[in-house]
C-alpha cells in the first residue's frame, strides 16, 4: 500500500511568539511538526504494519523543514519528500500549498493520503480537502478511527461533538482528529536509522509549473493579538444587593442588557 502524509511545519504555539510590524517574528521561533500531522504520520504507520506498504512524508517549505521531515522519519516513516519553493514563490497560501502537493502526489501511484485535520498556526483545515479535490479522490474530514479491509475503507468522524461512520474506498483522502491514536515518540535507534532514509527535494521545475500556476488567491493584511481582558470583579454583600449590582454592570459596562 502506497501511504502518503502531507505534513506542515508550524510555529510551537506553547512557545511565546513575537510580532514584528503586523508579522509572526521567526528570529528566536521554535517550530515543530504540526500536531495534528503527528496523529496523520502515527496513523499512517500503523495502516503500513498492518497492511504492508510503505510511508512517504511530504511538505512544502523551504530546507529548513528538512528538521521536521527527520522527525517524521524517525518515528517511523520510510521516505520523505520536500518541496522547495524557498526561491520562487515569496507568498503563498492554502491553494499555493495544496496546488503544489496535488501535482507532485499526482506523478505517485496512491492509495491513501493522510494529514492533519487543522494547522494550529492558520487553522483553515483547506488544504487537505483542496488536494483531493484537485486529485479527484474521495475525502473524510476530521476522523476518529479508519479501519481497511482491502480497499473497502470504514471511518469514524468527529461531527459537533457526536459521531458518524462512513463507509468509502481507496484510494482516499483523509485527515486526522485528535483521539484518531497517541503520536509516538521517536526513538533513539528510529532516530538514527532516520538519517540514512531517503529525502528528496523537488522544486517548482520539477512539477511543471511556474510561479503563476500557485500564486497565491488571499493575502494576509495583518496579524495581531486578541486585546488583553480586564481583571474581573468580585461582588460583595448580600445576595440581593449582588444582584443589583450584577445587572447594573452588565447594562452599564458590558453593555449586554
Amino acid at each position: 500500500m502506497n501511504i502518503f502524509v502531507i505534513m506542515k511545519r508550524t510555529f510551537d504555539t506553547e512557545e511565546k511568539l513575537v510580532l514584528n510590524n503586523g508579522q509572526i517574528s521567526e528570529d528566536g521561533a521554535e517550530f515543530i511538526i504540526n500536531p495534528y500531522d503527528e496523529y496523520a504520520i502515527e496513523e499512517a504507520i500503523q495502516v503500513r504494519d498492518a497492511n504492508g506498504g510503505e510511508v512517504t512524508v511530504v511538505t512544502v517549505g523551504s530546507e529548513e523543514s528538512e528538521k521536521e521531515l527527520r522527525t517524521a522519519l524517525a518515528m517511523g516513516a520510510d521516505k520523505a519528500v520536500l518541496i522547495n519553493i524557498e526561491d520562487d514563490v515569496e507568498n503563498g497560501d492554502q491553494f499555493t500549498t495544496a496546488k503544489l502537493l496535488a501535482e507532485y502526489l499526482k506523478g505517485q501511484e496512491v492509495d491513501l493520503i493522510l494529514g492533519g485535520n487543522v494547522a494550529i498556526d492558520g487553522g483553515s483545515g483547506q488544504v487537505g480537502p483542496r488536494v483531493a479535490e484537485l486529485l479527484d479522490i474521495p475525502y473524510v474530514t476530521t476522523i476518529t478511527k479508519l479501519e481497511i479491509d482491502g480497499s473497502n475503507v470504514t471511518i469514524v468522524r468527529d461531527v459537533e461533538g457526536d459521531s458518524e461512520v462512513i463507509e468509502t474506498s481507496l484510494p482516499l483522502l483523509v485527515t486526522a482528529q485528535q483521539g484518531l491514536n497517541e503520536p509516538r515518540y521517536p526513538s533513539l535507534p528510529g532516530i538514527m536509522k532516520a538519517k540514512k532514509k531517503p529525502l528528496d527535494e523537488v522544486e517548482l521545475d520539477d512539477l511543471d509549473l511556474d510561479e503563476d500556476d500557485v500564486e497565491a488567491k488571499t493575502k494576509t493584511i495583518e496579524i495581531f493579538l486578541p486585546p488583553k481582558k480586564e481583571a474581573g470583579k468580585v461582588l460583595q454583600g448580600e445576595l440581593e444587593d449582588q444582584v443589583k449590582e450584577l445587572v447594573s454592570l452588565l447594562h452599564t459596562e458590558a453593555k449586554v442588557v
